[in-house]
């Protein structure tokens, strides 16, 4: 051999001084990668973190952590058997299964080599999943025991390579006595790296990363196409913009990774910046959730709004209402802040201690828990966007200097976002220009011609408003938004916060009928019950005659044009989209025309 053989290679110590160094043509400035890339993404990482933990899951043995270099050579090792099994760039396997390291290496051993992850909700029933798996035309799937069965027949059918995420063990087929749980299999996270391999398949920056299926509350998804690029650049883009984390911070993650949102922000860019993310690991039932913020005190947790307006509901409210000194206290306006300040110290106590960043998003934020979080200056965030966005496209960070009540924030740096058809109010509809916008719809060009705008600016379908110091407020959804009698704007998302807000009411949907706006209310009978002290056969009467009281209290603070014309009871849970999203085109009580 000779000595230039024998010389060790040089490897680069990604800094994020470093990173801020390169220059692009794109006018995008690189922070925590040297390419947007998912292969770039682990090289950076686990140059710069090595072997310090990279994810954990809660209630497990303190030792079976997975470090960032472990992530990268599982990664490497799945990548270099898919190639082995004949997959190629643009190949897709779909990703189902709940939240947790393998499947976060499966995904990354995927698009290591330009492949695409098809991640699918496990919460879409067999039919969707089934027709999911035709339309992206995948070659192979990584599931969970739990999830096999939904997908065992289209696989057995189509010879799809199946791949049980538990373990990320290859079962090439089912001996007779064994069932999918325990059937023996070639490991794909313990195979040998071949480099050679490896390097014969490099994905690009515009190479496609994800293919999602949305689910759609007006009844159809959409398969949206995301590139390396959009992800990535709109982790990087917020990392000092929006979230402040520091190198070892403890993430507590309890959404689906499936979701864009947690993917991308709880996932990509904690990890650029060095976190621990520890997976909840079960469902976030209320006591397994207050358990796990004891054990693991965790800095950084992303959430959907119901979370945090049940915690208000449960902890804030009752101190709030119930103790007549805090209450006193609380309506006197000089002694106000005193019980903020108490309340916000036993809310941070209560999730741990050491709360940095509490990040909001995925739905509307209830305006009285909105109002209480920002009165007490607690490290809350919120964020506006949509998968087509990878997600985010507008937000403000913990600090309350950020916030502007009744606004989101201002948008993410390098998108252009503006209104469209706006009325004599300044609100239009929002549409976003930027590298994180999805390239567009798979295989469906007459719904891209309807999305995007002739200039390339992709049509959101929410309403919103922009202020003077470019604050963006979000006002509604284009489809849901009713028009009154006289050609008034109704928007029932905002009809429904106040009804919300209404003592013993759950959850609300205002929706057009034939004589004006009917609210279905689904009301808490059990707290009903037990705080007038009735039988349980009096309390729907009971519920019955509150809604009559409580339509006149919410027609009290609403316009003319958008009171509410009568109401009913929703006995049952709303039916919900597996993002549990309430699907409103299910709910119209207005008779269709005959054409």
């Amino acid at each position: 051999m000779s000595n230039k053989k024998n010389k060790k290679q040089k490897v680069r110590v990604i800094t994020s001084s470093s990173c801020r160094k390169i220059k692009r043509s794109d006018g995008l400035k690189m922070k925590w990668v040297q390419e947007y890339t998912f292969r770039g993404f682990l090289e950076a990482i686990t140059s710069r973190y090595g072997n310090r933990k990279a994810y954990s899951v809660f209630g497990d043995d303190e030792e079976k952590f997975i470090s960032y270099n472990r992530l990268k050579w599982s990664a490497e090792s799945i990548a270099t058997y898919l190639l082995e099994k004949g997959y190629s760039k643009g190949d897709r396997v779909a990703v189902i299964g709940e939240s947790s390291p393998s499947w976060m290496m499966m995904y990354l051993g995927i698009t290591y080599i330009g492949c695409v992850a098809v991640p699918i909700l496990p919460d879409f029933s067999q039919r969707e999943m089934e027709q999911i798996l035709k339309e992206s035309g995948v070659k192979g799937v990584c599931v969970n025991v739990k999830h096999f069965k939904k997908v065992e027949e289209y696989a057995s059918i189509n010879s799809l390579m199946v791949i049980r995420m538990e373990d990320l063990v290859h079962v090439p087929s089912i001996p007779e006595g064994f069932s999918f749980d325990t059937s023996p299999g070639i490991s794909l996270k313990e195979h040998n790296h071949n480099h050679t391999l490896l390097n014969s398949s490099v994905p690009r920056e515009d190479d496609m990363a994800s293919l999602i299926f949305t689910s759609g509350t007006t009844g159809s998804s959409k398969g949206v196409v995301l590139t390396h690029k959009n992800l990535l650049v709109c982790a990087d883009e917020s990392s000092d913009t929006y979230v402040k984390v520091k190198k070892g911070f403890r993430v507590l993650s309890i959404l689906p990774m499936s979701h864009c949102y947690e993917f991308t922000i709880t996932h990509l860019l904690c990890l650029m910046q060095g976190s621990e993310v520890v997976f909840l690991g079960k469902p976030p039932a209320t006591t397994i959730l207050m358990r796990a913020f004891k054990e693991v005190r965790p800095h950084v947790i992303l959430t959907v709004p119901l979370l945090i307006e049940k915690i208000y509901k449960a902890a804030v409210v009752p101190t709030l209402r119930d103790n007549p000194k805090i209450s006193k206290l609380y309506k006197n306006p000089l002694t106000k802040w005193i019980v903020l300040k108490t309340v916000k110290a036993k809310l941070i106590s209560t999730m741990g201690g050491c709360m940095k960043f509490f990040g909001i998003g995925g739905a509307p934020l209830d305006s009285t828990v909105w109002d209480f979080l920002y009165s007490c200056h607690f490290p809350y965030a919120l964020g506006y966007g949509l998968t087509e966005t990878s997600p985010l496209i507008a937000g403000c960070g913990p600090k309350h200097k950020m916030h502007k009540k009744g606004y989101i924030g201002k948008p993410v740096k390098h998108d252009d976002v503006i209104l469209l058809d706006k009325n004599e109010e300044g609100v239009g509809e929002i549409a976003v220009k930027g590298p994180n916008v999805m390239t567009g719809y798979y295989d469906n060009e007459e719904l891209n011609k309807e999305v995007f705008t002739p200039d390339g600016y992709f049509k959101t379908g929410d309403l919103g408003y922009i202020d003077k110091h470019g604050y963006l407020s979000i006002r509604g959804r284009v489809k849901t938004m009713i028009l009154g009698p006289a050609g008034e704007n109704i928007y029932p998302e905002s009809i429904e916060s106040i009804i919300n807000n209404m003592e013993f009411v759950q959850e609300s949907l205002v929706v057009p009928g034939d004589g004006g706006l009917v609210a279905l209310i689904k009301v808490d009978l059990e707290a009903m019950q037990e705080k007038l002290k009735i039988s349980a056969e009096e309390v729907k009467s009971e519920a019955e005659k509150y809604l009559v009281k409580l339509k006149k209290s919410v027609n009290e603070q609403l316009s003319t044009f958008s009171k509410i014309s009568d109401t009913e009871l929703q006995e049952k849970d709303f039916e919900r989209t597996p993002t549990q999203k309430i699907k409103r085109f299910l709910y119209s009580r207005k008779k269709k025309e005959n054409k």
